[in-house]
């Protein structure tokens, strides 16, 4: 019997418990024009479908290495329980437009709107590059 509910608290306990697999940081949305952007200036072609693409800031741009990366997102809670609960795929296609930027990461309104119910608030993410 023991056995059994410590098997059972540990079903629950890991059930609740959300493991963070990359590095946390938060998010904004930032509004168009996109282009022209730091990484290929004024190419329509550099948006991934679905428009679900990111302006980083300094801290990941990495004196520009970081165009064309991908990470994995998720949101993981914010004001008013903005998060859906799912992951997107975004490509980095530019720096962050305002200094200092506001966040770790600038989202399109599309990126920003598939991962929070809300668009006036900044949100904590887990990101990781993929």
């Amino acid at each position: 019997m023991r056995l059994f509910l410590l098997a059972f608290s540990i079903a629950v306990v890991s059930k609740e418990l959300c493991l963070v697999h990359g590095d946390i940081g938060t998010a904004t949305t930032y509004n168009p024009p996109y282009l022209p952007t730091a990484c290929n200036g004024d190419r329509q072609d550099q948006f991934p479908p679905g428009n679900l693409f990111v302006a980083v800031s300094e801290g990941l741009w990495d004196n520009g290495a970081a165009c064309g990366r991908r990470y994995r997102l998720r949101c993981l809670s914010g004001a008013s329980r903005p998060c859906k609960h799912r992951t997107i795929d975004v490509k980095v296609v530019d720096i962050c437009p305002k200094r200092p930027c506001p966040s770790t990461i600038a989202m399109s309104n599309d990126a920003f709107a598939a991962i929070s119910h809300s668009h006036a608030t900044k949100i904590i993410v887990e990101y990781i590059e993929i």
